[in-house]
């Protein structure tokens, strides 16, 4: 008998200490917050050494309750093992499968049950969650007029987006060029909605690509608009450049030696010169541009320049802008490539200077431009300095226009003593000649800028 009753209260103590264990551990995924036309309901659920038995999630708004998921009737929704006790649900959550949603404020409900105590006892979990419905897009507006862009040049566009929250800026065909407050532009009395995007038509893209302003809202909604442009084509020029066994053995090897990236390259361990200078010319090129991509993303979101650039002092110009190479070596056409900046001729080791005010992005070698300086001039412009002897900043050094920032040489991959001049836009390259252009900066940028002050 006592035997027996130590059982039952045994039994009873496990039966009433089943009672307080947790119930399955829930977390709600997507929405955290705001949510919009096109939104996503997903939830992560352990039933931690139980068996899960219900999950049952609903939507109340308003004194209704929507449904939203159900263990027993999953619907469309897709539900994943992603561990031996936990899943994950994932399903649509949109004006189409739940049109009963109005705008304003909501509550997510998630419960879900497991078994305790071999399946004796079953716990329950509760979870609300607060969101926002937000299913009115984002509303845009021109302010500025006259748009006309160069092939392979830049514009710029004052607009207005609604709300100020909203990331918004300028879709050209694939390519996307970001807006920034037009107080940090230089706009006077300009509210948080007001932005100002700088935006190019690259060389290699269509004539006819098209240009919208586009935004998207906190919530996920996305507006477009279109606004007046005019595109003026541009013709590219066309070169031949002998590639001589002296300028391979002078150029490849150094490049080879200081370029980590160049031995990322696939390349057979007895790759001859040429072959390893066709791997600089395509390979490491992009490899370069890639860098100089991620380098724009660290753009510094306020005007670091004012007034026209400044061209190397007494430089000339030996090539231009966009212009199509093609490479011979032994009389064979061996590659060819597009160059994408101002090659500018003065006498050796000059110095080379800042032109206009910014903050240092990049000093140090960089491949096929060897000792190179980028100058971050704020909202996604930058220049760059190329071939350089020597470099006299440092990254993160500000410098004013006119401040010298090294000496001209043959670093990289030069055939003689020069500076690469290039302008980018968010890494893009663009055509010099405009920055140079005192007329162009105040017809394209400053009196923008001024009326819409």
């Amino acid at each position: 008998m006592l035997v027996l009753l130590a059982a039952v209260a045994l039994g009873a103590g496990v039966y009433v200490g089943a009672g307080r264990a947790p119930g399955p551990a829930i977390e709600i995924l997507e929405p955290t917050g705001l949510f919009g036309r096109t939104a996503r309901f997903e939830i992560s659920i352990d039933s931690t050494d139980g068996e899960l038995t219900a999950v049952d999630a609903v939507i109340e708004q308003s004194g209704s309750t929507f449904p939203l998921f159900s263990l027993t009737a999953p619907g469309e929704a897709q539900v994943t093992q992603e561990a031996e006790t936990r899943i994950r649900v994932t399903q649509p959550l949109t004006r189409d499968t739940h049109p009963e949603l109005q705008q304003g404020q909501a509550t997510i409900v998630v419960r879900a049950t497991r078994t305790v105590l071999f399946g004796l006892r079953e716990k329950q979990t509760t979870l609300r969650l607060d969101v926002e419905a937000r299913f009115d897009p984002p509303r845009l507006a021109v302010l500025s007029s006259f748009h006309y862009i160069n092939h392979g040049g830049a514009e710029l566009v004052v607009y207005r987006a609604t709300p100020a929250d909203a990331t918004s800026g300028v879709r050209v065909g694939d390519r996307y060029f970001p807006g920034y407050p037009a107080s940090a532009a230089g706009i006077d009395g300009a509210d948080a909605t007001t932005r100002v995007a700088l935006f190019a038509l690259s060389h290699d893209q269509e004539l006819n690509a098209p240009i919208r302003l586009v935004a998207r809202d906190a919530a996920g909604n996305e507006a477009e608009a279109p606004f007046d442009y005019r595109v003026f084509p541009q013709r590219f020029r066309r070169s031949r450049l002998p590639v001589s066994d002296n300028f391979l053995r002078r150029v490849v090897p150094d490049i080879v030696a200081r370029s980590d990236e160049f031995r990322t390259l696939p390349l057979p361990p007895d790759a001859d010169l040429l072959a390893q200078y066709l791997a600089i010319n395509g390979g490491l090129r992009r490899l370069n541009r890639e860098r100089l991509i991620a380098l724009a993303a660290e753009t510094a979101t306020e005007r670091l320049w004012d007034g026209p650039f400044r061209q190397l002092g007494n430089s000339q110009v030996e090539s231009g802008f966009a212009d199509h190479r093609t490479y011979v070596h032994d009389g064979q056409e061996v590659d060819q490539q597009i160059h994408l900046g101002f090659d500018l001729a003065a006498t050796a080791n000059v110095p080379v200077l800042a032109s206009n005010a910014g903050r240092v992005a990049w000093a140090g070698y960089l491949g096929i431009y060897g000792n190179c300086v980028i100058i971050d001039h704020g909202m996604g412009l930058q220049s760059l300095y190329a071939h350089l002897a020597s470099i006299a900043v440092d990254t993160g050094d500000t410098v004013a226009l006119g401040d010298e920032l090294g000496r001209s040489g043959t670093t990289g991959l030069a055939g003689g003593d020069h500076l690469h001049f290039a302008i980018l836009l968010h890494g893009w390259p663009v055509t010099p000649m405009e920055w140079w252009d005192p007329h162009w900066i105040e017809d394209r940028i400053t009196r923008k800028l001024r009326a819409a002050s």
